[in-house]
């Protein structure tokens, strides 16, 4: 792609340069991998030379590789188009080979989760760059199963949860929204619908979430049936047979966090409510309300919205991340030109924004929908960051060089920052500068606040549901929870209390949401420390994304200084949310 375009669509060539051919010489090579990963199973009765468990790790990487590369080839393939036939049989087909190959090499996890202490340590330390892989693998010792329990749920998985999650994203991506602006009825995708929320007019705005509600609402019960079984199933493997102490304790385990620190800081998110009621409060007035209803708190204050073409944005983008770093910026600059990002809306694409890294040796696919608004900015210099973290990271294995998920949004909010700060510089006129700093407030609402939020919800409605909770209560619930976020300073419209269903992460990925208030909150504080220190920082930065998957979260962020244990680190986020406030109500004397 050349920067200048006013869209962009991907191409996949680098997965399989050599097509459909490539991928079924890939798929028997996984086949071969297997085959000779099962040819030890024998071996495994106890402890194994050292050279033999070095060698069997090192197909257990290529056969880790492949997988990779054929499951991103599906999924990207997929997310062009989720209403394509052969895309979605495609993918079944290849989620179905990966599975099997799991459950095939399975016996090996298993084999060295159950080794003593003494012997295991004994390989991890030979391991070298695989040491804290291994070291992961045996975390989950006490919640592992015998192996054909493991099969069997495998087998379960792939044709239960993962088809419920399917059915709700086949679903919801089928989805047409109908909207009337300035007198001209529009049919929309839900990214298309989306951009709505920020329109000027509140009646516009209102009818937009209407509309959503409308569309979900036809459909809620099924949805919220979905979501039971979700639920359900999950605490029946995890809790009933694993022995979790509690839902959310599972996806605790698998960021490598404890739980003390999870719940200080959603304890901390939850104490700071004041902040965003106080916000909420002044936006009303400066939109002329007496309060603000749940149609209105992204509302610009502006007449308007700017638009931009998308060209103009990723060089805004580029620009942001060269004044901090260039080899930040070079490295982005690769997304472009290998035609790794897609940009264009149209019809049956997947919804939202992602980066895909599919193997340390690939540049990451981008996916976003952009529809000319500054936000849209954001959100591909966000998705960028993404992608610019895998890359740093690629000199690890394909087994560890992903981040783990309470890293995995630093260096995607701390490109939201960059973009900001450089908008901010840019900016002379008090009334710009006015919108740029409630756009970031508003953006940290939607990442911090409502993300901590959505897990508070979903510890409950987990709760809920064990105690045979109707879809009714789960909507009363989620009511309950907006109350607790808003007070008083924003009215709550009933059809709202149904919002939870229009949530992907709460089914795809339970409890995952409060990473993006860890990962936030986290950048917060390093950003301050780069306002502090300036050049200095950027190496200790550019380090702790070198990391990838490679340690534990609490050790990358011990070396930078910052002590995630202690709600005072989580409250020193806040602090700067608060500075961001304070100079916008210094800021509104000069641009009322």
């Amino acid at each position: 792609m050349i920067i200048g375009t006013d869209t962009a669509r991907w191409s996949l060539t680098d997965l399989l340069p050599g097509g459909i051919e490539i991928l079924e010489k890939a798929i028997d090579e996984i086949k071969c991998c297997v085959q000779d990963i099962e040819a030890f199973r024998s071996h495994l009765t106890g402890e194994i030379p050292l050279e033999e468990f070095l060698s069997l790790l090192k197909i257990k990487e290529r056969l880790h590789e492949l997988t990779a590369q054929v499951g991103a080839y599906a999924y990207l393939h997929y997310a062009e188009n989720t209403q394509n036939p052969e895309a979605l049989s495609l993918q079944d087909r290849i989620n179905q080979i990966l599975n099997e190959a799991d459950n095939q090499t399975l016996f090996f996890n298993l084999w060295f989760k159950d080794l003593p202490d003494e012997i295991a340590g004994g390989y991890i330390a030979a391991a070298g760059e695989l040491s804290y892989y291994l070291e992961s693998q045996r975390r989950f010792k006490p919640y592992t199963l015998s192996e054909s329990e493991e099969k069997i749920i495998n087998l379960k998985d792939l044709n239960g949860i993962e088809g419920l999650v399917k059915v709700y994203e086949i679903l919801t991506n089928s989805f047409k929204f109908k909207l009337t602006v300035d007198g001209i009825e529009k049919t929309l995708t839900r990214d298309g619908l989306n951009q709505y929320y920020r329109h000027p007019s509140a009646e516009v705005r209102a009818a937009t979430y209407k509309e959503l509600y409308r569309v979900y609402g036809d459909n809620k019960i099924v949805l919220a049936q979905i979501y039971t079984h979700l639920v359900r199933d999950l605490r029946a493997e995890m809790i009933g047979l694993r022995g979790y102490t509690s839902p959310i304790s599972v996806r605790n385990l698998g960021n490598n966090l404890p739980d003390d620190v999870v719940d200080t800081l959603l304890s901390v998110c939850q104490q700071n409510t004041n902040l965003y009621q106080r916000y909420f409060q002044l936006k009303a007035k400066l939109l002329g309300m007496s309060r603000l209803r749940r149609y209105d708190i992204y509302a610009p204050v502006a007449q308007a919205d700017k638009t931009i073409e998308f060209g103009s944005a990723a060089q805004l983008v580029l620009d942001s991340f060269r004044k901090f770093s260039p080899q930040i910026e070079q490295a982005t600059r690769r997304v472009f030109e290998q035609n790794h990002l897609d940009s264009e809306i149209r019809p049956g694409k997947r919804g939202g924004a992602f980066s895909y890294s599919a193997t340390p040796r690939h540049t990451p696919w981008v996916l976003v929908n952009f529809t000319g608004r500054l936000r849209d900015v954001s959100t591909l210099a966000h998705e960028l960051g993404h992608a610019v973290h895998s890359m740093l990271a690629s000199g690890h294995s394909v087994l560890n060089f992903r981040p783990p998920l309470p890293l995995a949004e630093t260096a995607s909010v701390f490109a939201e920052m960059l973009l900001s700060d450089h908008l901010l510089r840019e900016e002379s006129d008090p009334l710009v500068q006015r919108d740029l700093l409630m756009s970031i407030l508003d953006d940290a609402y939607a990442t911090v606040q409502r993300q901590a939020f959505i897990s508070i919800f979903e510890r409950a409605a987990h709760e809920r549901i064990d105690t045979g909770g109707t879809s009714e209560a789960l909507a009363q619930l989620y009511m309950e929870n907006l109350s607790a976020q808003f007070g008083e300073a924003v009215e709550l419209p009933e059809e709202f209390a149904w919002e939870w269903t229009t949530i992907p992460h709460i089914y795809h990925s339970p409890f995952y949401p409060y990473a993006y208030s860890f990962g936030q909150l986290l950048v917060l504080a390093l950003y301050q420390q780069y306002l502090n220190e300036g050049e200095s920082f950027l190496p200790r930065y550019l380090k702790i994304l070198s990391y990838g998957g490679s340690a534990e979260p609490i050790k990358v962020l011990a070396e930078a200084g910052l002590d995630i244990t202690s709600p005072d680190f989580w409250q020193g986020g806040y602090n700067v949310l608060q500075t961001y406030l304070d100079r916008l109500e210094q800021n509104l004397g000069g641009a009322r």
